[in-house]
């Protein structure tokens, strides 16, 4: 049963709210939970009066004290994402809604505020990415606005300020890989084509044009070479050809001993063909080198790949 005391305090607090005064209202509504410190509700009161103060600070911590008062009361998450998003701290307030949605996956309130903020998040980039072309057209980038806009394109399909960006950058993008193409040797070219089928998914077709052009350039050591022998690598990974993916990354690693992408897939080829001990070693390589300098996804790619392959190579030993 709810205490009265308590209650007593909170409608007049509920009255103040009523009115506007939401500094009067916080002052009941802190009074009622100094009295019955286990009712959530006190918490949220206050979170929403600190909302309409716009607040941000103070109602996103009245919210966290709602939600570690009762974890299940799902204004709590309401109150704590719109402060985040007030703050603009997007990812905290999603991964708030996402919680307070494994309580409640039918909440429509809680799922509305996750589904607007997925698209406000869109907008924005979207936004940024226009920005960032005009600033790319501005200098003279044309190659970089245009891939710039490839990427608003993806999230923002059919917008009119992509679109309209877009018609201006397109035909100068298009004059110029025209010239560029035609300026290349005839390995450069293969090279391309090869490039081209990546991007198509036409893994086979594309491994076919990195062998013409290794063929033709007969060697493995040049910057040309090194890269036919990285994209074919990627090519035989995704037909699930491992042995070729460890022969052309072993040949780029003799050249450049510290390229990660070459570590990363021979690592995850060896894993593959069961050669765990192999595959961890090119691992730990990979993490040895600087943080910076290896990515975050490289990092957490190998991270995870690290504990799977001691394990592995533990119940080994053990065998």
């Amino acid at each position: 049963m709810p205490n009265a005391a308590a209650e007593k305090q909170k409608n007049v607090g509920n009255d103040f709210f009523r009115r506007g005064q939401y500094k009067d209202a916080i002052a009941q509504y802190e009074k009622a939970s100094a009295i019955d410190p286990s009712n959530a509700a006190y918490h949220s009161n206050i979170a929403a009066s600190y909302e309409k103060l716009r607040m941000w600070k103070e109602s996103a911590e009245a919210a966290q004290n709602c939600l570690k008062t009762n974890k299940t009361f799902l204004k709590g998450y309401f109150r704590l994402a719109t402060a985040q998003q007030a703050m603009k701290d997007y990812a905290g307030a999603q991964k708030t809604l996402e919680e307070g949605l494994v309580y409640d996956a039918t909440n429509k309130d809680l799922k509305k505020m996750k589904a607007d903020l997925i698209e406000k998040q869109r907008a924005e980039q979207v936004t940024t990415y226009c920005k960032k072309a005009d600033e790319q057209m501005s200098n003279g980038d044309i190659p970089g606005a245009f891939k710039t806009l490839e990427l608003a394109s993806r999230l923002g399909a059919g917008n009119a300020d992509v679109e309209k960006r877009m018609s201006r950058v397109k035909p100068r993008y298009e004059a110029m890989e025209r010239k560029r193409k035609a300026g290349l040797s005839g390995t450069e070219s293969l090279k391309e084509k090869g490039d081209e089928a990546y991007k198509a998914a036409q893994f086979e077709t594309a491994i076919q044009h990195y062998t013409k052009c290794l063929d033709s350039l007969g060697e493995f050591t040049s910057p040309l070479a090194i890269k036919c022998l990285s994209n074919r690598a990627a090519c035989y990974k995704q037909i699930s050809h491992f042995d070729g993916t460890i022969e052309d990354c072993t040949y780029v690693l003799e050249v450049e001993p510290d390229n990660v992408k070459a570590l990363v897939r021979r690592a995850q080829a060896f894993e593959a063909v069961e050669k765990y001990r192999y595959a961890l070693q090119d691992v730990k390589q990979v993490l040895s080198m600087p943080y910076n300098s290896i990515g975050r996804a490289n990092y957490d790619l190998c991270n995870g790949l690290q504990h799977r392959l001691n394990r592995v190579v533990a119940q080994l030993k053990k065998g």
